[in-house]
């Protein structure tokens, strides 16, 4: 059984909703979504195939700032302790991982994620400019 996700509305709300930070929103393959961002960073955007309601919104910042980003719901047995289990959250490394309250529909997430890229660009800017 394979569990599709709309990457056409995916890329059209990056592109159209976020197009102050997004430079183009690729289909690399099924269910997968690569965004590139106006900082030269990137956000992957996965959903299973084969497992229902599994995903990954990863933004790879290691390139420009060390960072990584990622909401996603593999049940790795080491974040069994995190309160939203197996959602979790990495905020700003593999092991630094927090509650991850991240809508289950695709859209909502999206919304959600790039909001939150957004926001951390903007505050970069700002202390750049200050």
């Amino acid at each position: 059984m394979n569990f599709l996700v709309d990457t056409k509305r995916l890329r059209e709300i990056a592109e159209v909703e976020f197009s102050d930070i997004v430079i183009e929103a690729l289909v690399p393959d099924i269910n997968e979504l690569r965004i590139v961002l106006s900082d030269g960073s990137f956000v992957d955007v996965w959903h299973s195939l084969k497992l229902s309601g599994r995903y990954s919104y990863h933004w790879e910042r290691r390139a420009s700032d060390g960072t990584i980003y990622r909401h996603d719901n593999a049940p790795h047995r080491r974040w069994q302790s995190v309160e939203t289990f197996p959602r979790h959250f990495h905020d700003g490394s593999e092991t630094c991982v927090l509650e991850s309250y991240i809508s289950a529909v695709p859209e909502e997430a999206l919304r959600e994620f790039l909001g939150f890229v957004q926001e951390k660009l903007s505050q970069e800017d700002g202390d750049i400019h200050h």
